[in-house]
């Protein structure tokens, strides 16, 4: 009898998926409006935040007064601010320093002393000079204890030769003797001047030793130490210094501009000058031409021009990189009523926006919003323009505003 076999089948209702299964939750849909609601609040502030109008940072200038500005620029030069009185001291013998009275900003007086070198050998020499002189004067005494002596032999051989005793020859051979001891003393007196000559010399030679101040001034350089040499000529193959100091006299500061020579016919002497430091960019200095000097640079094709300060200052100091505009003649300006409008104010031309061909307009700032206003200008002053109507000294000016300005718009004032 035969066993047959089944073949088990597999159970596939454990798969089935029920229908409460199937549907969402109470709690699932919460939390989907829940982070969609979270999602459209992110995207909305990233969005609002992108496209809000930030405040716009602006350089602010003031309107000038018209009375009190300066006049039109017609030429603009650089230059360099240099003293006409600059020494750079040295001694005038070859010696070791051996004292340095000075040092860099001391001011000093004409003659004072600013270094000492080592004189031990001219002090020899004088004192040696001093001994010849004295020496030489000591013989004066005996030459002239002899020529008394000739002097009476002489006397006594005339008398003897008168009375018929002594010879013309003992005679004249007296008379040479005391003329001889006359000649020495004479001789002797001139060498005395001589040593007193060498003695000025060998004086002078020590006073070299002490080097002083030229001018009253003050000292920019400290050019040597002590236990240095210095040589009025390069020597000692670069070892040995020329200069003890350099002294600047700060009260003859001027400035020295390169003009090219096409301009120099609008540079006059006494002409006003507005001088602006590069270190004070600020600060506008009252000036004026002092001289032109007389030749012209054939390689530069310029000509040198000297501005003189109507008043110094300490922070004008040599070397100082200087910008200058020479001003033309100013214009007579018409009272209100007499005709033409006299200028309310001076503003950079930087802050005069033209829109259409004679229209202007300025951005006035006030209380951390801009205001446009359209202005009358007037004549042009180098960088800056005349303002007839539409702004008042004092305002403040947006100095150069940015192409999307607009009007009413909240901006911060660049500080």
């Amino acid at each position: 009898m035969s066993t047959q076999q089944r073949t088990p089948v597999a159970d596939l209702s454990s798969l089935r998926i029920h229908d409460r299964a199937r549907k969402p939750t109470g709690r699932g849909k919460r939390l989907g409006w829940l982070a969609g609601g979270l999602l459209f609040i992110l995207v909305g502030g990233a969005a609002a935040y992108r496209f809000k109008d930030p405040k716009t940072v602006v350089e602010v200038t003031t309107a000038r007064s018209a009375a009190n500005s300066p006049a039109q620029a017609l030429l603009n030069a650089s230059g360099y601010v240099t003293p006409r009185r600059r020494s750079s001291v040295a001694a005038k013998i070859t010696g070791k320093v051996i004292e340095v009275d000075t040092d860099e900003g001391m001011h000093v007086k004409e003659g004072q002393i600013i270094a000492r070198l080592d004189c031990s050998e001219s002090d020899a020499a004088l004192a040696s000079a001093k001994a010849d002189r004295i020496a030489t004067e000591a013989s004066i005494h005996d030459l002239e204890v002899n020529l008394a002596n000739a002097d009476r032999e002489l006397k006594r051989t005339q008398q003897l030769t008168d009375a018929g005793v002594s010879t013309p020859q003992a005679l004249d051979a007296a008379r040479t003797l005391a003329d001889s001891y006359r000649a020495r003393i004479s001789l002797t007196k001139e060498q005395v001047g001589a040593a007193d000559r060498k003695i000025d010399v060998a004086q002078e030679n020590v006073n070299n030793c002490t080097i002083r101040a030229p001018f009253t001034g003050q000292v920019v350089s400290k050019d040597a130490q002590v236990g240095e040499m210095v040589s009025p000529i390069s020597a000692g193959g670069g070892f040995t210094r020329t200069g003890i100091a350099t002294i600047v006299d700060m009260q003859s500061n001027e400035i020295e501009v390169d003009v090219n020579e096409s301009y120099i016919a609008r540079v006059k002497e006494r002409q006003k000058v507005t001088a602006t430091l590069d270190a004070y960019p600020n600060w506008q200095i009252p000036s004026h031409v002092r001289t032109i000097i007389p030749t012209a640079d054939r390689q530069k094709a310029t000509v040198k021009v000297r501005v003189t300060f109507d008043k110094l200052d300490p922070r004008i100091l040599p070397d100082m990189g200087v910008k200058v505009a020479f001003l033309g003649e100013e214009q007579p300006r018409s009272a209100p009523g007499g005709g033409a409008a006299a200028p309310k104010a001076v503003i950079p031309s930087s802050a005069v926006h033209q829109q259409d061909p004679g229209k202007a307009s300025v951005f006035l700032v006030h209380d951390g919003k801009v205001e446009r206003r359209a202005v009358t200008l007037g004549s042009q002053r180098g960088e800056d323009v005349e303002v007839l109507a539409g702004v008042s000294e004092g305002d403040t000016l947006v100095a150069k505003a940015p192409e999307n300005l607009r009007d009413g718009q909240i901006v911060e004032v660049k500080q």
